[in-house]
């Protein structure tokens, strides 16, 4: 199977692929590991991007990495981004802070769900086939029945869930409003925003609209709570923890980033849903969160349902040229 000369070898897909599945995993377990020692999960959420911005600078202090050669304009296009992908990430810390991390990624598998309404919402309208819509069906009905209980019916642990959905709304408004800015960026050789600068100053703008999010929802009792953790738990594991979680938050975004940019949002898109599967069942042996059978089978219907839509909407888009050319 040959392939053009530029395009990124399959060794190298393999890599990104190893490196962000692992990445994701540890970042889900040391986080969890941290929002249990430690309630003040938007304090957790701020460090962990912190910890991403030190990486950051010290890549482009060094020389490693060119520097973003950004104007106002551009940082301004990029703040909206910025904002929502902060909500996108305190809205799953919380959501995994305050239930499970099993149940906070299948309610994440509904993320299509929002992405779809957004694109019939906010202009340019994105229409999806018909077969995509009709996807979303198996999604939500698959996260309902991960919720419904043996003997007690119905269980759903609230908080949550309105994180989670508040992690999906974020990211499907981040999607819509980044595609284009980010293009752009990329588009100019002259600002140096590969993907890795793109995510780079996406996370300290995160960071940025984070900290006073820390000061209204928990500053009068951040000490407090630290003072609890440290006694419980000792400095050096809680700080490892955190400081954990936020090296593998970022190095598995980067990842991702490095691989969407080599084959494409759809096949991506795809892997990332087969990469909740690998987080429920880690999380589950880890910190030894129940699997009931609902659970086992609504999560399963709800990933497969985000397959096949990332699979419509891939056949759709191949589609679309053709009609245009006949």
């Amino acid at each position: 199977m040959s392939s053009k000369s530029g395009s990124p070898s399959t060794l190298k897909l393999i890599g990104l692929v190893v490196a962000w599945y692992a990445g994701n995993t540890l970042y889900n377990v040391y986080n969890k590991k941290a929002t249990n020692m430690i309630h003040a999960h938007w304090f957790v959420a701020c460090a962990q991007l912190f910890v991403g911005m030190l990486w950051s600078i010290v890549m482009w202090v060094t020389g490693m990495r060119k520097k973003p050669n950004l104007t106002a304009a551009d940082i301004a296009a990029c703040v909206p981004i910025g904002l929502m992908a902060c909500l996108s990430h305190a809205g799953s810390v919380l959501a995994m802070g305050v239930g499970a991390v099993s149940f906070a990624q299948i309610v994440k598998a509904c993320e299509p769900v929002f992405a779809a309404v957004v694109g019939l919402i906010i202009p340019p309208m994105d229409l999806k086939p018909i077969a995509a819509y009709a996807m979303l069906i198996p999604i939500v009905g698959g996260v309902g029945i991960a919720c419904i209980k043996e003997g007690k019916g119905v269980d759903i642990n609230y908080t949550a869930f309105m994180w989670a959905s508040i992690a999906n709304l974020a990211a499907a408004l981040k999607g819509k409003l980044g595609g284009s800015v980010t293009h752009s960026l990329k588009g100019d050789k002259s600002k140096n925003m590969d993907s890795a600068n793109v995510y780079a100053v996406m996370n300290i703008i995160s960071f940025l609209f984070t900290v006073p999010m820390v000061v209204i929802a928990e500053l009068p009792t951040l000490q407090a709570e630290w003072d609890k953790a440290v006694s419980a738990n000792g400095a050096n594991a809680v700080i490892a923890n955190i400081a954990l979680s936020g090296f593998f938050f970022y190095l598995y975004n980067e990842f991702a980033f490095a691989f969407t940019a080599s084959v494409g949002a759809v096949t991506s898109s795809v892997l990332n849903t087969a990469k909740r599967v690998i987080i429920i069942v880690v999380s589950s042996i880890v910190f030894i969160e129940p699997m009931e059978r609902n659970t086992v089978i609504g999560s399963s219907i709800a990933i497969l349902g985000t397959f096949a839509y990332s699979m419509a909407e891939s056949s759709g888009k191949k589609a679309a040229p053709k009609k245009k050319a006949a």
